[in-house]
């Protein structure tokens, strides 16, 4: 079988290919450490807000997903205050039939809590297990979480930090 094959000459496309000299750094990704990392203060209000979207959105501005130097690896998120906790809601009847659980770790051990029992208790634990359960399970995800402070009312004690009102 005889193939007859032509020669393809790429001569022109490349004919200033060894004239220019190509920028290597432009093309090297910037990966964030932890001197690097610009991080700031941010207040935002729970009035309002739907329990879920608004701890996703949370815990976005704590990962540090909305930032250009995000790393996977480093706490390059913002320190959040979360103020009115005891203000969030939660669409359809979740508030009568929502349940949170705790186990002591003995039989018979679990407890049982509806949501708004929460709410009327403890609001900032309400916050705090919607916003923790969307961190990562590891190392990084339990600091990641002590750079949130959540507040019941619209008084918080970071006022020297100059936090940065942000509209969720």
């Amino acid at each position: 079988m005889n193939l007859n094959i032509k020669k393809l000459h790429l001569q022109p496309y490349f004919q200033d290919y060894n004239q220019t000299i190509v920028d290597t750094l432009s093309y090297k990704t910037i990966s964030a450490n932890s001197k690097t990392v610009n991080k700031q203060w941010v207040v935002v209000n729970a009035e309002g807000k739907t329990l879920g979207r608004f701890c996703s959105e949370v815990a976005k501005l704590l990962r540090g997903k909305n930032k250009t130097n995000y790393t996977p690896h480093v706490d390059c998120g913002d320190n959040v205050i979360v103020i009115n906790a005891e203000k969030i809601t939660l669409s359809g009847n979740k508030m009568d039939t929502k349940e949170y659980e705790t186990f002591s770790g003995y039989p018979g051990g679990r407890r049982v809590t509806l949501a708004k029992d929460l709410l009327a208790r403890k609001p900032i634990n309400l916050i705090e297990r919607g916003v923790r359960g969307m961190l990562p399970k590891n190392r990084l995800g339990r600091k990641l979480f002590t750079n949130m402070h959540v507040f019941v009312g619209s008084d918080h004690p970071h006022a020297a930090q100059k936090p940065i009102q942000l509209e969720i």
